[in-house]
């Protein structure tokens, strides 16, 4: 990965997000594809979109999503504590003693949610996020209420980080790794000669119900939509392999197979994938794919999908872990997928 490339993906992953305020991520996205794309426009969901080809008939559909796990603020009390549930799956057993980054109607704090002493006691044996709160330091109500008000948005305050081996670690790679994938895809492509319309959608809303990538593909009307996610690696102790399957770092991208995965599609990943030696991950997703694909795919009268996913350890935590091989694997995979299309392509699946 070139500098530039790392600068940028580093720039998304400090950019908070979290569903429901993705503005000024999609902000910094726009700017960086638009030397690249021929065209960058947005829609009602929030969701920035670059297009290669804007007359092209036949039309691919990338969507990587930006929004994060988070926060958002429900109550301060009188001490000018702050309490708050969470935004998308997160879970509660990680956030005692973490940095919380507040996103203030008034200005970003910095606060720490609050663990009680072993000597008191210690946190209790189970605990939900109501029995937290963030201490910002604030001495009353009113003070806290002159930068921050019930429904601002919090994020835990954690800096990506370069591991050995050339691995990633850090908050919102799920899936902010995805929304950059789409947009270096776009960057590549501009250098090439493409047949086909490339549309790439940072996507918005995924962690709370997919709600962004139903727009994109219903406005657009792809012939072909590729979810551009994350999935669960397990090449790391305590996870049970024969359970979920083995799933490595550095071992490729992660195609998967079952009912709603177009079966045509998958064959002209993996025939980019065979031109290219990139060795291909697959995991099952018998009825559904929890991500993007699953909302494409019904919009007009049907969409052919794909999901083509990054490995990820500690999925939903500050410390999402992920393999720089993989993402530029992805990336070329991609690429080499659409320059290889015609705009002829029949993905009926009896045809």
């Amino acid at each position: 990965m070139n500098k530039s490339s790392k600068n940028f993906l580093f720039e998304l992953l400090n950019t908070p997000s979290p569903s429901g305020m993705e503005k000024g991520i999609q902000l910094k996205w726009m700017k960086y594809v638009k030397k690249y794309a021929d065209k960058v426009e947005t829609d009602i969901a929030g969701n920035a979109i670059a297009i290669i080809n804007t007359k092209a008939k036949f039309k691919i559909l990338l969507a990587g999503h930006c929004d994060e796990i988070g926060f958002i603020i429900n109550r301060i009390d009188d001490n000018g504590y702050l309490y708050f549930s969470n935004v998308g799956g997160i879970s509660s057993k990680i956030a005692p003693g973490m940095q919380i980054e507040v996103l203030g109607y008034k200005k970003n704090i910095i606060g720490v949610v609050g663990a009680n002493a072993e000597h008191h006691g210690g946190l209790k044996d189970k605990f939900n996020f109501e029995d937290l709160y963030i201490d910002c330091g604030a001495k009353s109500k009113k003070e806290m209420s002159k930068m921050v008000q019930i429904g601002d948005f919090a994020v835990y305050k954690v800096e990506p980080l370069d591991l050995l081996n050339e691995r990633l670690s850090g908050r919102g790679l799920d899936d902010k790794t995805g929304s950059f994938i789409i947009a270096e895809v776009i960057r590549k492509l501009s250098t090439k000669k493409v047949e086909v319309g490339v549309y790439s959608a940072s996507t918005t809303s995924e962690e709370i119900g997919l709600q962004g990538a139903y727009s994109a593909a219903s406005g657009i009307s792809p012939d072909i939509a590729i979810a551009i996610d994350v999935t669960f690696s397990t090449d790391y102790p305590g996870v049970n392999t024969s359970k979920y399957g083995e799933y490595d770092l550095d071992g490729g991208p992660v195609l998967a197979k079952g009912s709603p995965i177009n079966r045509k599609v998958n064959e002209l990943l993996e025939k980019a994938a065979k031109k290219l030696k990139i060795k291909l991950q697959y995991e099952l997703t018998p009825d559904r794919t929890g991500t993007d694909a699953d909302r494409m795919r019904y919009t007009g009268t049907g969409v052919p999908v794909a999901l083509v996913s990054l490995p990820l350890r500690y999925m939903h935590s500050p410390v999402e872990t992920v393999s720089y091989k993989d993402i530029d694997e992805e990336i070329d995979l991609l690429v080499e997928m659409i320059v290889g299309l015609t705009g002829k392509e029949n993905l009926k699946p009896l045809e």
